[in-house]
């Protein structure tokens, strides 16, 4: 949500860097609904004090016998106590208007952020490793997999598409790769784990930016709950509606959860394999932090998901994407790319954002600063994979391939695999 006075006092800005993300100037249609409200909200005030000197004035006109100006006071009251209500009415729908309009805005981009329009405008940043050469032609996860227990059939008779079900040794393998980056998180990065609801109510994907715009991206059951498309949302709303002393921040969340997305508009786009799922698991980073260490805590949170890759030997790259390729909650965002060879390129395996106080307004989460008794602050909140476990998994069975279709396993799991160190082939 955005702040309504910085609209007044900055509207030709606020339009400037919604236009950046592809948003047409919005200000003065929400500026001239704040004006009717605030009028409005005046004439309330005026009626409400004018209808207790009213009353008082009853009793005074009578105490002195007034009777045809009692009688004219009283009817005055009454018209105000008939004509409030409307008036409480229309400024009631012109403030939902404004609000509804604003709900449905983009945060603002960082001035760090490129401009553009899709990802072919985000910029390189760093990369890290040297993608492997091998001695035959690598194949893509979808090819290995099936002969190591990765099996797209069964699941595609009992779910349908975009699901999978993992047997043996792979499924060992997938288990080993979450409880490792849980592990790292929370005794090398220093997250505190949490286990999270998976269902939520509207008011909890609202205060992330999920709602309104994006409900065709999520699953939601009979009663009207969700099924959290990360636990990112059951995460930040830890702090709802909370005023946090300014001592408790920065405070750094990670649960490992599974997550479910309809991947509404997503028809065509990795049909096959592990990349594009209805449900999978991935290890979530929040941070819930002061406004003047977000930006410290963003590059933070980006090396801990990095550390993730490096200990696995993924080469990988940092991406700083551009304004139009952004997700609406964050003002700036890093991609990690890690290098899949049998599909010869870089793709996606965690998200690292820093929504600024987009979502605490949303929230209304706050911090009081210290030696403060009356004044609060937003709380910045941040959210980014350490990392996505299925995508975690496509990326080991690419890189640590054989030619006779077995997979090695990367020396960081290896204790978490109860001496297995390789998938063979059934």
């Amino acid at each position: 949500m955005h702040d309504i006075k910085y609209i007044r006092e900055n509207p030709e800005d606020f339009d400037a860097a919604l236009a950046r993300r592809g948003v047409e100037s919005v200000a003065r249609d929400v500026l001239a609904l704040d004006e009717q409200s605030r009028a409005l909200k005046t004439e309330l005030q005026k009626g409400q004090a004018r209808r207790n000197e009213a009353s008082k004035a009853i009793g005074k006109a009578k105490g002195q016998g007034d009777e045809p100006a009692a009688q004219a006071l009283m009817a005055e009251v009454a018209e105000l106590k008939r004509s409030m209500p409307e008036t409480e009415e229309r400024e009631r729908g012109i403030s939902d208007r404004m609000q509804a309009i604003l709900a449905l805005l983009p945060n603002l981009p960082d001035e760090a952020v490129p401009p553009g329009d899709n990802e072919d405008d985000n910029v390189e940043k760093a990369r890290w490793g040297e993608p492997r050469q091998f001695d035959f032609d690598p194949k893509e996860h979808s090819e290995i997999g099936p002969a190591l227990g990765l099996d797209f059939e069964a699941a595609a008779e009992m779910s349908g598409a975009r699901f999978a079900f993992l047997r043996g040794r792979i499924a060992r393998l997938q288990r080993a790769i979450g409880q490792y980056m849980l592990d790292q998180q929370t005794t090398k990065n220093g997250f505190q784990e949490c286990a999270p609801p998976l269902l939520v109510r509207d008011e909890a994907v609202f205060g992330v930016g999920q709602l309104p715009k994006f409900a065709e991206d999520m699953f939601q059951t009979t009663d009207g709950r969700w099924l959290i498309p990360t636990a990112e949302v059951s995460l930040t709303n830890s702090v709802r509606g909370q005023i946090l002393e300014e001592a408790s921040l920065p405070i750094r969340l990670t649960a490992l959860t599974p997550c479910f997305r309809s991947e509404a508009g997503s028809a065509g786009k990795d049909t096959k394999g592990l990349i594009r799922q209805h449900q999978f698991e991935k290890v979530e980073l929040v941070t819930i932090a002061h406004p003047d260490h977000s930006d410290d805590e963003h590059e933070r949170m980006t090396q801990a998901a990095e550390s993730i890759l490096q200990a696995f030997e993924l080469p990988y790259r940092k991406m700083l994407l551009c304004a139009g390729d952004m997700g609406a909650a964050a003002r700036k965002t890093y991609d990690l790319e890690v290098w899949l060879p049998g599909q010869n390129s870089y793709r996606e395996i965690s998200s690292i954002s820093n929504c600024g106080d987009f979502q605490a307004r949303r929230m209304n989460s706050r911090f009081r600063p210290d030696g403060e008794e009356k004044g609060t602050r937003f709380v910045h909140t941040l959210n980014g994979s350490g990392l996505a476990v299925g995508r975690a998994l496509v990326a080991i069975l690419e890189n640590y391939q054989q030619a006779d279709g077995s997979v090695t396993i990367p020396p960081a799991l290896l204790p978490y695999m109860g001496g297995i160190d390789k998938l063979e082939p059934e």
